[in-house]
């Protein structure tokens, strides 16, 4: 059987897109985890790869179980794609365990990814809890975050609860952001990324983006929407897939925040409980 050439609508030869890797859990309601981070690495113009480390039982009502995956299978998923397809710049989210954490972190080591000349981003979002507030982290894993992941780490995204989970520092205000950053900077990421969404008594939406030398706030709209399910895997996966396109951080942190804000804005309802936010405003309408 003869295949006929491919003739891309376009005209022009297909190029190979830049290649981003999330090592994360799964969503079983599509809303968060591996699902938004892949879902959010296509908008933003890069070929997603994953190494799922859990798979969850969750609808927008909540999670209501998870199961880890073996710790070598998690390599395993990483090495198989890095040899092959090459990782441009790669994130972490639900890692579930001290052992799946280190396993993680000396594969990253292994494969050139992480902070460093030379090397691959690494993006540490240091998921501890679902947005519901169900546990997605053990208690024993957070030392290993504090001690495996975030000295490799090129940025670092916590939100304010998880700020407080792994620094002891509450954050209520711009004073207490910078020294929550501080703390962070203290465990060894190359920058952090405070995030204020959950500070709701604010009236804007600030994150603060820290390397020790710029403290830079990013101001945002705060919608009025409860729909905000899986916010956190799409900003720092869109800031991961900005920098496997070559952004430093700075830029690529201020194009994940746009893109995250827009995606709030165009968040749906779905289900009995919290809908997801949205990326599909990148999708240009069918001719």
């Amino acid at each position: 059987m003869t295949r006929a050439p491919r003739t891309p609508a376009t005209g022009r030869a297909p190029e190979t897109p830049r290649t981003a890797l999330t090592v994360a859990g799964s969503d079983s309601g599509g809303g968060a985890g591996i699902q938004a981070d892949l879902r959010t690495f296509f908008a933003c113009g890069v070929h997603g790869m994953t190494a799922v480390t859990a798979v969850t039982v969750q609808n927008s009502l909540g999670v209501d179980g998870f199961t880890e995956i073996p710790p070598d299978v998690v390599t395993a998923q990483m090495r198989t794609v890095a040899g092959d397809m090459g990782v441009d710049a790669a994130k972490t989210g639900m890692l579930a365990s001290a052992d799946i954490i280190r396993t993680v972190a000396t594969t990253a080591d292994d494969l050139g990814i992480g902070r460093g000349p030379g090397r691959t981003p690494l993006v540490v979002d240091p998921v501890a809890a679902s947005m519901h507030g169900d546990p997605l982290l053990r208690d024993e894993a957070l030392e290993a975050i504090r001690t495996e992941l975030f000295p490799r780490a090129t940025l670092v995204t916590p939100n304010l609860d998880e700020v407080r989970l792994l620094t002891g520092v509450r954050v209520t205000d711009a004073d207490s952001r910078r020294a929550a950053a501080d703390a962070l900077l203290e465990l060894g990421p190359r920058w952090v990324l405070v995030k204020g969404g959950h500070l709701a008594e604010d009236p804007r939406c600030v994150d603060l983006l820290a390397d020790g030398t710029d403290y830079v706030d990013l101001e945002g709209p705060r919608y009025e929407t409860e729909h905000t399910h899986g916010g956190g895997d799409t900003l720092a996966s869109a800031v991961t897939a900005h920098l496997a396109r070559g952004l430093d951080v700075p830029d690529a942190v201020a194009k994940g925040k746009r893109f995250i804000e827009r995606c709030v804005a165009e968040s749906y309802p779905l289900g009995a409980g919290v809908g997801p936010v949205s990326p599909f405003w990148r999708l240009a309408p069918e001719e």
